[in-house]
Parts: structure tokens; C-alpha cells; sequence
């Protein structure tokens, strides 16, 4: 293919000055708008681009130490006394000195009558009670008088206060007052010599 080289113009009038003027504006404007969008979509996307890279790992904050409940645990001991015999048989061995009172019981009432038995029962009773003036001090549990109403609290002395009867539910019990109850508040007792044997509550009798 050949160019007539005599169809470009060798001078250059204002007509055509601008037109390369309007040509390289176009050009600008068209290269300037291409800039802007490119810088748009950029700053667009790189938030997106944040979002997919991994957080950066932070040190592991030092948890605070979960309070510490101390719990007590109270466990009630049981401590079992083995009791001594020695009292009760110096009490044994009183009864048996002013009431004769083993040998009341160690008798076969069966062929007695009511009336033998019911004399030698004021023998025993009077001899009972006065050892136990002499040597006890008694005074009742409950200072109501019997046959009246009484409320038992909550946390009521179990072992002062015995219940019978319809026993529903959990204190406080109210019910009627049967029998006042006895404690002792003080005891004496005679002192017993060294070398006393307590197991002989009568000694056996030789009459010469």
C-alpha cells in the first residue's frame, strides 16, 4: 500500500491547532476520569481485603482467679461416754437400805392378795422417797400445768420433751401437756470409802 504524502499538510492553521488541542484535552479528561475510578474501586475494595485477613492474635488477657468459696463442713462428733456403774449401785444400795427395795422386786407377788401387796408398797414408797430427799433435787421439765395446751417451737429440746401421738410434719407441734417431766438439778450422794465393794448392794445377814 502506498501513502500519498502530499495530502499531509505541511502547515498547520488554527482549525487544526484546535483540533489536536481538543484531541489531547479528550485524551486528558479521558485518562484523568480512568485515574479517579481506578482510586474509587481501591479505596472500595480494601476494606473487603481487611475483612478476609486474619485479626491479628492479641496476648491472651490474664483472666481473673474465680473466687475461692471456702465451704465449711461441720460434722457433729458423737462422743460416747461409757458410764460407770459405781453411782447407780450406791443408788441401788440406798433404795435397798431404806425401802427394802430389791427385795420388792425380786419377790413373787403372784400369791400375795391386793391388800399385802398394796401394804408392803407404802413400806417401799416411803423408804423411796426418802432417799431421794436426801440425795436428789428435783424440779419438773415444763412449768405448765398439766392438761393444757402447749406449743413446741422450732428446734425444740427433743431429749427434754418427748411427743406421741399423731406426729405430722416438722415443728412447731401443738398438743396437749400429759405429763410435766422430771430433772434432776442436783445430786449427793454419800462418799464411799477405798476398798468399799459397790456390787454388794445388801450384805447378807448372820444372826447369832
Amino acid at each position: 500500500m502506498k501513502f500519498d504524502l502530499s495530502i499531509i499538510p505541511t502547515t498547520y492553521d488554527t482549525v487544526h491547532a484546535a483540533l489536536i488541542a481538543t484531541v489531547a484535552g479528550l485524551f486528558f479528561l479521558q485518562f484523568l476520569f480512568l485515574l479517579v475510578a481506578w482510586l474509587a474501586l481501591r479505596k472500595k475494595c480494601k476494606p473487603a481485603e481487611a475483612r478476609l485477613e486474619p485479626a491479628p492474635a492479641r496476648p491472651a488477657a490474664a483472666e481473673a482467679p474465680a473466687p475461692v468459696v471456702k465451704t465449711e463442713v461441720r460434722t457433729e462428733t458423737v462422743v460416747v461416754k461409757e458410764a460407770t456403774p459405781d453411782a447407780a449401785l450406791q443408788l441401788l444400795g440406798l433404795l435397798q437400805k431404806e425401802a427394802r427395795f430389791v427385795d420388792f422386786i425380786q419377790e413373787n407377788i403372784g400369791s400375795y392378795s391386793d391388800a399385802e401387796i398394796g401394804a408392803a408398797a407404802r413400806v417401799v414408797h416411803e423408804g423411796c422417797s426418802k432417799v431421794f430427799k436426801q440425795h436428789f433435787e428435783l424440779e419438773t421439765v415444763r412449768s405448765e400445768t398439766e392438761g393444757n395446751r402447749i406449743t413446741l417451737p422450732k428446734g425444740f429440746d427433743a431429749s427434754a420433751v418427748r411427743l406421741s401421738g399423731n406426729i405430722v410434719g416438722e415443728a412447731p407441734f401443738t398438743g396437749t401437756l400429759v405429763h410435766r417431766g422430771w430433772k434432776v438439778k442436783n445430786i449427793t450422794l454419800p462418799k464411799i470409802t477405798e476398798g468399799h465393794d459397790v456390787r454388794i448392794v445388801a450384805a447378807a445377814e448372820v444372826e447369832l
